[in-house]
């Protein structure tokens, strides 16, 4: 595979598929994560084509609630052609009900309905690139950078990749294993420097929490930020947000920095309307329009899941971007965006879950 690319036809964002649950293993020492592998049938893997860093929104029924979850691909779009699987990260969380159910009672020979795949923490792997990427991540966010780091190694054959990879303790650290294997494999083309904020370590980050304040430290001690040509940062908010502001202090390009959150705590509520219905919410989906009443301040995705139920949506906290929608007509007002890039806001696209009707006409088109 010289090339891997984004799909070239369309496909539905709405329509889940039934995937048949091939495996559920251990994803760190500590048993708190897992790897779940999915089988995807001949007949629809061009529709779960992906590309390196993507995600998927899956479904499942626990406890008689629908319950809906995001989670990024580990594999690669290579594992997918050739074996049929699709491989998710997925890390126990407090009160998670999906993550609990995923790492106690999920099993071999289950199934999960599941939307295609799509996000946009990913860059194009081609083999003719030279380019030294660069990541820093914590916890369950090297979920997507597993696979860029897989994908990029194996398709790029002078490009290098280094990874900072932060955890609090080293039998929580998801994917070692996999990790010292692309290590054996590619050598000096894949740096991989852990940080540990719970214990001691021997070699890496001095100890503490990964964070931009001890990345700046370090500096090119292990991190030669002047030579990295892309980078990706995946994890909680303050990771990411103070390490893309001290990439801009550091004259960065923003173009160059990818960035996906895992988990920004409590998101602010979207401001609830308080006012009678008195204007239209159009929703483009699927190639058909539906209409509803709306009132100025109403969260648009309530209000666009009461005319066509089966608007794509999952995490409700303006993270995973499943939501999004661009504004044909009227004014939105957006609380909160984790997802979309600032050339996709300027283009006219929302986070219909973090969004507000500010006119009384409304109209969102789905089918991006």
């Amino acid at each position: 595979m010289s090339v891997i690319a984004e799909p070239s036809r369309p496909r539905s964002r709405v329509a889940f598929h039934q995937l048949k649950v091939a495996s559920v293993l251990p994803a760190c020492d500590d048993g708190s994560a897992v790897v779940v592998s999915l089988r995807v049938p001949v007949e629809l893997r061009p529709t779960f084509d992906f590309v390196p860093g993507q995600h998927v929104t899956v479904r499942a029924t626990i406890a008689d609630e629908e319950v809906r979850r995001s989670y990024s691909l580990c594999s690669t779009p290579s594992d997918l052609s050739d074996e049929g699987v699709l491989r998710i990260g997925v890390r126990a969380v407090p009160d998670g009900v999906f993550s609990t159910y995923a790492c106690t009672s999920l099993a071999a020979g289950d199934t999960l309905d599941v939307l295609a795949p799509l996000g946009s923490f990913t860059t194009a792997v081609r083999a003719e690139r030279r380019r030294h990427y660069g990541a820093v991540v914590a916890g369950s966010g090297i979920t997507p950078v597993l696979s860029l780091v897989a994908s990029v190694l194996a398709v790029e054959p002078q490009s290098t990749f280094t990874v900072v990879y932060g955890n609090r303790f080293a039998r929580s650290t998801m994917f070692v294993d996999e990790l010292a294997d692309l290590k054996d494999r590619y050598g000096a083309r894949f740096q991989l420097v852990y940080a540990f904020s719970g214990e001691d370590q021997r070699e890496g980050l001095d100890r503490g929490r990964l964070d931009a304040e001890t990345l700046a430290k370090v500096g090119s001690r292990v991190f030669p930020m002047d030579m990295i040509d892309e980078w990706f940062l995946c994890g909680p908010v303050g990771l990411v947000t103070g390490t893309q502001d001290m990439l801009t202090a550091l004259g960065v390009d923003p173009e160059s920095v990818h960035s996906e959150l895992f988990y920004v705590g409590e998101a602010p509520p979207p401001r609830v309307s308080t006012e009678a219905a008195s204007g239209v919410l159009t929703v483009m989906l699927e190639g058909r329009a539906s209409t509803v009443p709306v009132a100025k301040g109403q969260n648009l995705l309530q209000a666009a899941r009461a005319a066509r139920p089966e608007v794509p949506f999952s995490c409700s906290t303006g993270v995973c971007g499943t939501c999004r929608a661009k504004v044909l007509h009227g004014r939105t007002e957006m609380t909160g965006n984790w997802a979309l890039s600032a050339a996709e806001v300027a283009a006219g696209q929302v986070l219909t879950c973090r969004s507000t009707a500010e006119t009384d006409d409304v109209t969102l088109d789905f089918d991006l």
